[in-house]
């Protein structure tokens, strides 16, 4: 798959019709999830007034990810990623139609949600690994970050803007709201299917055990992709600054709910910023060394957050510490893709997900445990700090990763 793109062209990536569908259907999908689970939210507290089930959203929906962790990366590995996209997308678009359908009918009972949203969380559990693997068989490897650059920037533009959309559409009813999400699906699922199948490099492996294993037994070989995703689990575990946005907003910074709003969607904004800039100005050296820089950066902002009591300064923070992770996640993102053998590739990127979603979880129960004992301020002081040690530590421990250089190859 030869680029006749420039070196620094921005937009590289989108000048391969495989990529730009894929792209579409990605950014089309995210949206109309996001759309989804604020309905969802919306939907349930209305019928039960308890917050617990609002918990229960989220738990519902990750937990066929950690139970399946095993499966859903062998099968986009061994089936083909394009259709494992394309038929997770499809059963999304199916869950949000029977949303519809019971709204339509008159919802009375949330366990009937619930069941519709376990069956969501399993679509998109096979849907992580395999659309996290494809890119790298629809772009070159010399396009590849600019790709991973456009991915983060539309996926950071669909958290932000999609729970806009969805609750100004559940404003106008939950059948407005379900019936777009349903057909943004459904139009990313045709999108997929219209990708012509890519080759994939990589020899057939027993079944057994050990393919179901391989993508733990890669990671724990590899040293590089070992580091990048150990950092990420440990640094996002030890942050949760975004989960005590709601105490900053009330007690701290005295903002109200339109002051939350803006702090909710600054550290986004940062990264999308960042995002659209290293699309045309991709990082050419020293990989290793910016990638644990930044994460440092991410720590340091964490803190100013942290003790500000000045709202300006505040949402500056959290927009720089968007745009500091944003750096390192770019960098993370392209190491673990480019340095996995396209064989386990889905299963790596399996592992690599539900570190992340369980890091997220645990890093918010950690920022809320921490906060109840020792106080807000002093939990966000302490994960910024802790996040600094943790750059420190892995540039100590994973020499490897420290001196990888190019974000194109091995050198």
């Amino acid at each position: 798959m030869p680029s006749s793109a420039r070196p620094d062209d921005r937009y590289a990536a989108f000048r391969h019709s495989s990529y730009l569908r894929f792209f579409g259907a990605r950014f089309a999908t995210n949206f109309a999830s996001q759309i989804v689970s604020v309905s969802v939210g919306w939907q349930i507290y209305d019928l039960t007034r308890n917050p617990f089930d609002l918990g229960l959203v989220g738990l519902v929906q990750f937990a066929p990810a950690l139970l399946l962790v095993l499966v859903t990366g062998a099968v986009s590995d061994r089936f083909g990623r394009r259709l494992i996209m394309g038929l997770a997308i499809t059963v999304e678009a199916l869950c949000a139609l029977a949303l519809l359908l019971l709204t339509l009918r008159g919802l009375t009972n949330v366990v009937h949600v619930f069941l519709v949203l376990a069956v969501f969380g399993t679509a998109r559990a096979f849907f992580s690994p395999a659309s996290s693997s494809l890119v790298a068989n629809l772009v070159p490897p010399e396009d590849f970050a600019n790709a991973v650059a456009w991915n983060s920037s539309a996926w950071q533009v669909a958290t932000i803007v999609g729970p806009v959309a969805g609750g100004l559409l559940y404003g106008i009813s939950p059948e407005a709201a379900y019936t777009v999400a349903t057909v943004m699906m459904g139009v990313a699922a045709l999108l997929i299917f219209s990708i012509p199948k890519p080759a994939l490099h990589f020899e057939r492996e027993s079944s057994g055990l050990g393919s179901l294993f391989a993508g733990f037994s890669y990671i724990r070989s590899e040293k590089v992709v070992l580091g990048a995703i150990s950092l990420d689990l440990f640094a996002v575990l030890l942050s949760g600054a975004i989960a005590l946005l709601p105490v900053y907003a009330r007690d701290i910074l005295e903002l109200g709910p339109w002051g939350l709003g803006m702090l909710r969607s600054a550290p986004g904004l940062g990264a999308v910023c960042v995002a659209v800039w290293l699309a045309g100005h991709p990082i050419r050296d020293h990989a290793g060394l910016l990638m644990f820089f930044f994460v440092a950066l991410f720590g340091v902002f964490t803190i100013v957050f942290g003790v500000s009591t000045i709202p300006w300064l505040s949402i500056t923070a959290l927009a720089l510490l968007g745009a500091a992770d944003m750096v390192s996640v770019y960098i993370r993102s392209t190491l673990i893709q480019l340095w996995t053998p396209d064989r386990v590739r889905g299963r790596v990127s399996a592992v690599n997900g539900v570190f992340v979603g369980a890091s997220n979880e645990l890093g918010e129960f950690r920022a809320g445990t921490m906060a109840s004992l020792i106080g807000t301020v002093p939990a966000v002081v302490v994960g910024g700090i802790g996040a600094i040690g943790i750059a420190a530590l892995w540039a100590w421990l994973f020499p490897e990763l420290r001196r990888a250089r190019r974000l194109d190859g091995r050198t």
